[in-house]
């Protein structure tokens, strides 16, 4: 499914902040199959969702998933990362028991750490250029 490149509107602002998420199990234990991934997504899409946000894509290996987000400026990236490995978490827990054997000394599925990137839009290079292009108005006394 190919991510879809609109802008959302909101009172006072119009934004596309896509994010990419990448969270690895605790010890990069290989502890997902399929229907893990399946389960985690639609948890994934909920949790988004409270959060007004859009998870665009979703995928993942047996050590670690992947997301790309779309959310609104005033959602923490910390606060969503939070929510989405703390109710993932819980819920494979109750969803699938078997799952406690890779866990159950440390009580964590997912390591503490996480990758969250902006995606999206010009390259970095470009959007640099653009800036240092703009007109600055010369006004003179003033340093």
């Amino acid at each position: 499914m190919a991510a879809q490149v609109r802008a959302v509107r909101a009172t006072h602002c119009v934004f596309r902040t896509h994010v990419h998420l990448v969270f690895v199990t605790k010890y990069r234990h290989s502890v997902f199959a399929d229907r893990h991934l399946t389960c985690c997504e639609e948890i994934r899409r909920a949790v988004c969702e409270d959060f007004e946000s859009e998870l665009v894509e979703f995928n993942g290996e047996a050590n670690h998933a992947h997301l790309l987000v779309n959310l609104p400026p005033q959602v923490a990236v910390s606060r969503l990362v939070n929510s989405l490995k703390g109710v993932s978490s819980h819920r494979l827990r109750q969803e699938f028991p078997d799952l406690v054997r890779h866990y159950w000394w440390v009580q964590r599925l997912w390591s503490g750490s996480y990758f969250a990137g902006s995606v999206g839009g010009a390259p970095l290079s470009i959007v640099k250029q653009y800036v240092e292009q703009q007109n600055r108005p010369f006004r003179p006394g003033l340093k």
